[in-house]
């Protein structure tokens, strides 16, 4: 079932394939640094972060390979879109994210980028481990078989 979406948030972008190539553990939410333009191009709503990651890298956290392109009106001070940017958490979560990354082999990625309720720019990230080829079958297989389910369910009753 669906995760009901708080009305508080704005989504930018998804990361929708991540749930098929990652098992998705925990979840964290970051700020990003960002520029003024970077800003105004994500308020319009265009932004992708499914080829990207998170490394970390001398004790930060960075987004790296999002695309946030080129804000049209900003003709002088425009930014670089798939600049590598900071991520903002408390030390003690970035030191157990970099512990997962570094020791258990898991991987740090982008699931959704979005406002919060007070406007700010935030990036939901999750410890993940990929997913081999008979494992990504098996949860095709799983999806198929639950959706044929509720429509033999639905159609019965």
């Amino acid at each position: 079932m669906a995760r009901k979406a708080d009305p508080n948030t704005k989504i930018i972008a998804d990361n929708r394939k991540a749930r098929f190539n990652y098992a998705v553990g925990d979840k964290f939410e970051a700020g990003i640094v960002l520029t003024g333009t970077e800003v105004k191009s994500l308020r319009v709503g265009k932004a992708t972060i499914a080829e990207s990651y998170v490394a970390p890298k001398d004790g930060e956290l960075w987004l790296i390979n999002a695309n946030i392109p080129e804000y049209l009106q900003a003709a002088q001070f425009n930014h670089t879109p798939k600049r590598p940017r900071k991520l903002l958490l408390h030390k003690r979560e970035i030191g157990k994210l970099s512990i997962a990354v570094d020791r258990e082999g898991m991987t740090l990625i982008p699931m959704r980028l979005f406002f919060n309720e007070k406007g700010r720019a935030k990036v939901e990230v999750a410890v993940a481990k990929g997913k081999q080829l008979h494992d990504k079958r098996e949860t095709d297989k799983k999806r198929t078989w639950d959706r044929e389910k509720g429509r033999l369910l639905r159609d019965r009753g």
